[in-house]
């Protein structure tokens, strides 16, 4: 296919703006990017896809979400409002985990991509839970993200909270959907090892965790979201989180840990020596209220910090918003958090994290070689785009509605706003159906805690 007529965002380094160009991709692989009236003279005969003067760019990526959240919106909690977030955790998060059936699983998983597909977000990392549906749970949600044409990479939440025998289960779902990526690969799918948070977790099952994943395999795991997490890992152990987790050989340059809010510095250190990846949801961090992480201080220590959405909507522009803003008015200070710490972490870390499980092209930018992950955004400046100046264009003018054609691996899954892949009326009418039985189920689970 040819796309012509684009103004096409690169996000090289540095990143260029091309005016009136085109780009030609075969199966899944972008093979040349050049001016419409060359590649058109090139490719005389080749389908074209006609962008009409939008802007086309790399597809956005999401670090770190949890696809089965989504019936969560909407809900109500009984009971007077949590007051912090282990209480969220206790009356809200683990009582609908395991409210979770394998329909629920694979229709939040549904409406996610849905989401995804409609916002350009074209490469996902989940983290999954579903305590009373763990055996085939990824190949549920794999299922789902083949289906949809978009990239993920699964995994599954071992935690000690539900019991051992289901802290084995978890281990083995994670083992099981490793070992079945691994004698067939799949372009669009890959797998890590999900670990809840040490505060759910006892040396153990660390250990069992450490001892079961494959080789070359790194782990995904919240870390230090609340002080409770410090509190308990003391406690457990006499160390704070990332010490444990680097004692247990958990941390490397394929470990995913999410959040770090209240890391200490030597955290910070571990973090930095191992190569270890850190994710940042600003949304999620105020909506729970626990605390801002120090994302600046870890980037100037040479930490990887990504950026994820914990469940939020996969408008990732949004995502770019709570950051830039979040870190200004907790430090009272506009200089914070500028737009090139912003675009760093959400273009380029999240495209070398996103590489990590797809090496076999770049991805996240747009050269000859790299993923045909494209997508098309109506925006019509009314003052100079330049590659200078586009993260401020992006914070203050892109919105997520913009977003008209969404492509990945070459295969369009929604043009002019149309999806292709997806059927969003007919998933949404059926996730209506279920989610009154989820949230009954929920509302028993969530007496038992109140």
């Amino acid at each position: 296919m040819l796309i012509t007529n684009a103004k096409v965002i690169t996000w090289e380094s540095p990143n260029r703006v091309l005016e009136n160009h085109a780009i030609y991709f075969e199966k899944d692989r972008i093979q040349a990017i050049g001016t419409t009236k060359a590649l058109t003279a090139k490719y005389p005969k080749t389908k074209t896809l006609d962008a009409r003067g939008q802007y086309v760019m790399p597809g956005n990526i999401c670090a770190h979400t949890h696809f089965y959240g989504a019936f969560a919106r909407g809900l109500a909690i009984p009971g007077p409002a949590p007051k912090d977030f282990p209480e969220i955790l206790q009356k809200l998060w683990w009582p609908l985990d395991r409210s979770l059936d394998a329909e629920a699983v694979r229709y939040s998983a549904l409406v996610s991509l849905v989401d995804a597909v409609k916002h350009g977000t074209t490469t996902l990392i989940d983290h999954h839970a579903s305590p009373n549906a763990i055996d085939g749970s990824l190949d549920v949600i794999s299922e789902a993200v083949d289906k949809s044409g978009l990239r993920a990479v699964l995994c599954y939440e071992v935690t000690d909270r539900d019991g051992l025998e289901k802290a084995n289960s978890g281990i083995n779902e994670n083992v099981r959907f490793l070992k079945r990526l691994s004698a067939n690969p799949h372009p669009r799918l890959a797998g890590t090892f999900g670990l809840h948070a040490s505060l759910t977790l006892s040396g153990v099952t660390l250990q069992a965790c450490r001892a079961a994943a494959p080789d070359g395999v790194g782990f995904h795991i919240h870390t230090a979201e609340h002080e409770a997490d410090e509190y308990d890992s003391l406690q457990k152990s006499g160390m704070r989180v990332i010490d444990r987790l680097n004692k247990h050989g958990l941390l490397g340059p394929k470990t995913i840990t999410a959040h770090g809010v209240h890391f200490d510095t030597r955290e910070m250190q571990i973090l930095a020596e191992t190569g270890t990846w850190l994710t940042h949801q600003p949304r999620s961090n105020m909506n729970n209220g626990v605390g801002v992480a120090q994302i600046e201080s870890m980037m100037r220590a040479g930490i990887k910090v990504a950026l994820g959405n914990d469940g939020f909507s996969n408008a990732m522009w949004e995502e770019w918003k709570a950051a830039y803003l979040l870190h200004k008015v907790h430090h009272r200070d506009p200089r914070r958090m500028g737009g090139y710490d912003v675009a760093q972490m959400a273009i380029y870390n999240n495209a070398a994290l996103a590489n990590v499980f797809f090496p076999a092209a770049p991805i996240g930018k747009l050269t000859e070689g790299a993923y045909a992950d494209i997508i098309f955004v109506d925006y019509h400046p009314f003052t100079p785009l330049t590659s200078d100046n586009l993260p401020w264009h992006i914070l203050f003018g892109f919105q997520q509605s913009m977003v008209t054609t969404t492509i990945v691996g070459g295969k369009v899954l929604m043009k002019d706003r149309e999806l292709t892949t997806l059927d969003e009326e007919e998933l949404a009418a059926h996730a209506r159906e279920i989610a009154p039985r989820v949230w009954k189920r929920y509302n028993e689970e969530a007496a038992k805690v109140s």
